[in-house]
Formats: structure tokens, C-alpha cells, sequence
């Protein structure tokens, strides 16, 4: 095995990883046992592994998974090189995804992952291990909510809530990209919205104050046509949003950043026809992750779709930690020794 396994006083192979100690605290850097592989697994020398909200939520061990055993690398993504595997060549270069934190088992945040193979998926050479991991499961459950989930058409009108982070970011991209005919882009954040100008949005919309005022903005903004809300963020901009939506609308739902509730009028949905969606990574086949995964890193190599992000050290995982989801909004990507 290539890299800087050990051994401890027992014999057992150990490597360098970020290690979750207990729950809602940062992950700390470390040694941890290195994973056995069974039939159907492979072996992974990471290269690169993102922080994620999902991460996070998981690690806080309140989360719907439920807490997490003790103690576990979190990681839930990420990019490395075949060690060894079953069917797949050692050597090849792949993305991969994982359950840490939502299972049993250990994650991506280390210098080893053991993978299902189902869940690999081999990379090309033209989009580099940092803009892969940055792009990962974020980029996919954009691209999904607003095609699989969302049915966008060319030419509707698109609103892009939580469009700061990495699925707004991605999102605005791929609504552009998809033949959209207006695309609006809404965070709190001016910066996000800086940002969200200059990845295609035609217009920008502060998610400040409450219901009536966001909606209020929106209502601007739309200049009377809205067809599809991609919604990461739930509370009170989903609510402004709903009240926007026009007839037989949609708004798909894949996060909470902004509140677990929204207060949804009946008459506004019933009058409207309005259809609000929820959406998660968890309900694809491993195929349908690998095409949409494929199909956005194909856009990316022709610098049609790029995310924000900063590399960091896995010795510095708390520096990453303590960044995700907060300003300026740049993906961390772990870079294991």
C-alpha cells in the first residue's frame, strides 16, 4: 500500500485523518485504523475530500440520521486513485461517495476510503481533483432538482435561492446552461450576490427580513413570471417564493439553511396549481449520480460550470470545518498528506 500507513502497538495499519470525537464538535486531525476492503469494495488513496453542509449535519449528531457512532472520520465525498479493487484497474483516477455519518462506517476525510464499487465513478483528466471534489454531490443535486425533480423547460423563468453556496452556485449555471429564459439568483449575502451576477444571473434579490419583503423583491425581480424555484434554504424565502410562483409552478425543495418550517398558503397553492417537491441525493441509482456527475464535470472541463473553492491541508481540517457555509462561500477541499 502506497502513502504513509503505520502501524500502532497492536500491529494494526493506521494512516492520517480527520477523526469526530463527539458530536456538534470540529473533527480533529489524527491517526485512525485504515479500512479493509471486502468483495465488491475498492480501496481509495484520497487526493481530495470537500466539507459539506450534509458533513456537518451529520456530524451533530441531531440530525434525522440520527447521532452518529464514536469516534468516525466524517466525509461523505471525494476524489482519489484505485489502490485496489475488484474490477477496477489500480491507478484509476475516480470520484466517489459514501454514507459516513448517515451509517455505520468511516468517511472520506482521511488518506484512505473504502468505496463500493457501485459508487465509483472514473474521472476524465480535463477537470482537476479540486474543482471534482468542490463540485461533487453538491452540483449533481443541483442539476437533478432542476431536471429529473424540477422537469425545467428552455425558456422558463428560474429563481435560484441560497445562490451563495455551492448548489446556488451551480444551479444558476446549469439553468443557464439549460436553455433558461430568465434566471434570478437570491442569498442575504451582497458578496453571493456579486457572485451571482457574475455566473449569469440577470438579476439578484436580497433574502433579508420577512415574508412580505422578500416577496416583494421577488415580485420585481420576476417581472411577473416565475416557473421553478431551486430551494436549498426552506423558511421564509420559500415561503416569499410560493407566493410568487406562477400557475402550475414549482418550487423543489433540497435543504433547511434558512428554517425547518415555511408557512405555505393553502389558497395559494390550490388557486395556482402550484407542486412543491422535495429532493434528495439519496433517492438516485448510482447510474443516474455517475450520468449527471459525468454530464456536469463535461461542462466544467469547457469552463462552462466552476465552483468556489479553497484547498486546505487535512492537518487544518478545523479551519475548513468552521468555514462551511459561511461567507465568502468557498467550497474547503481537504487535501489528505
Amino acid at each position: 500500500m502506497a502513502g504513509s500507513a503505520a502501524h500502532d502497538s497492536s500491529g494494526s495499519s493506521t494512516m492520517r485523518a480527520a477523526v469526530l470525537h463527539g458530536h456538534g464538535q470540529p473533527p480533529q486531525y489524527g491517526r485512525h485504523p485504515v479500512p479493509r476492503r471486502t468483495e465488491g469494495q475498492a480501496l481509495i488513496r484520497v487526493t481530495a475530500a470537500p466539507v459539506n453542509p450534509l458533513d456537518l449535519l451529520c456530524a451533530s449528531g441531531v440530525s434525522y440520521f440520527g447521532g452518529p457512532a464514536l469516534p468516525y472520520v466524517p466525509g461523505t465525498q471525494g476524489v482519489g486513485v484505485i489502490e485496489q479493487a475488484d474490477t477496477l484497474p489500480a491507478g484509476q483516477r475516480v470520484w466517489f461517495s459514501g454514507s459516513a455519518g448517515m451509517a455505520p462506517g468511516d468517511g472520506t476525510m482521511a488518506e484512505y476510503y473504502v468505496a463500493e464499487e457501485s459508487a465509483i465513478v472514473a474521472l476524465p483528466d480535463s477537470v482537476s481533483d479540486d474543482l471534482v471534489a468542490a463540485l461533487g454531490l453538491s452540483a449533481i443535486a443541483a442539476w437533478m432538482a432542476l431536471t429529473w425533480r424540477g422537469g425545467l423547460q428552455t425558456g422558463e423563468h428560474v429563481l435560484v435561492l441560497g445562490a451563495s453556496g455551492t448548489v446556488g452556485q451551480v444551479g444558476i449555471q446549469v439553468a443557464r446552461l439549460l436553455g433558461a429564459g430568465r434566471v434570478i439568483g437570491a442569498c442575504r449575502d451582497a458578496q453571493g450576490r456579486q457572485r451571482a451576477t457574475e455566473l449569469g444571473a440577470d438579476a439578484v434579490v436580497d433574502l433579508t427580513g420577512d415574508a412580505s419583503e422578500i416577496a416583494s423583491r421577488l415580485t420585481e425581480a420576476t417581472g411577473g413570471r416565475l416557473d421553478l424555484v431551486l430551494d436549498p434554504v426552506w423558511g421564509q424565502p420559500a415561503e416569499a417564493a410560493t407566493r410568487v410562483l406562477s400557475t402550475r409552478g414549482r418550487l423543489v425543495n433540497l435543504g433547511s439553511g434558512a428554517g425547518q418550517q415555511a408557512n405555505l398558503s393553502s389558497a395559494t397553492l390550490r388557486g395556482r396549481e402550484l407542486s412543491v417537491l422535495g429532493y434528495t441525493n439519496n433517492r438516485l441509482s448510482p447510474e443516474q449520480k455517475a450520468a449527471a456527475l459525468l454530464e456536469i464535470l463535461g461542462h466544467a472541463a469547457h469552463g462552462r460550470i466552476d465552483a468556489d473553492r479553497e484547498t486546505l491541508p487535512l492537518a487544518d481540517v478545523g479551519s475548513g470545518w468552521a468555514r462551511c457555509g459561511k461567507a465568502p462561500y468557498r467550497r474547503a477541499v481537504m487535501i489528505p498528506p
